[in-house]
């Protein structure tokens, strides 16, 4: 597996994706709050761009930031930890837009695994919209209101190109 490299700007439906910043933080907190009910702390968004084999990247559009993705690599799998868009900006492609940028990112044969709320059907759709298929539950996963998460996973090289449409 190679390693990965700078990520490039790319234009995409009228957003820029680009690498995360730690000047973008203030945004993505304002993001992250509006999103979970339980938002993760600036600490843990510090912690995760801190990490050198990390994919973080930025959806910004004319109004500034408006998505955000964070990716941990440990061993040879990805790991999702965290994709939001801004309330007034769902539903218009920024979080496809984000993830197919990973899959560039991090290349061809790469496996990636993620947990999402069991009742985030939206979410669940999408994931499985680029091949991601289930692979069990974490039991009480969050601790908000002990909901479960739904274990997904998916190897790029099964994936079919540009599968997704969420």
């Amino acid at each position: 597996m190679s390693e990965t490299t700078e990520t490039a700007e790319i234009q995409a439906g009228g957003l820029r994706i680009r690498k995360l910043s730690y000047s973008d933080l203030p945004s993505v907190i304002s993001i992250e709050r509006r999103s979970f009910p339980t938002p993760w702390s600036l600490a843990m968004f510090v912690l995760e761009l801190s990490k050198p084999g990390g994919i973080c990247l930025a959806a910004e559009d004319d109004e500034g930031l408006v998505g955000y993705l964070v990716c941990s690599r440990y061993e040879q799998v990805w790991h999702l930890m965290n994709v939001a868009v801004s309330p007034e900006h769902r539903r218009r492609g920024v979080a496809t837009d984000l993830i197919e940028a990973l899959f560039g990112e991090a290349g061809v044969g790469s496996r990636f695994t993620l947990e999402v709320r069991v009742s985030n059907i939206g979410a669940i759709a999408m994931y499985e919209g680029f091949g991601f298929r289930s692979a069990g539950r974490r039991r009480r996963y969050y601790n908000d209101n002990g909901e479960d998460a739904l274990i997904m996973w998916l190897v790029r090289e099964r994936a079919e190109a540009g599968v997704a449409s969420a």
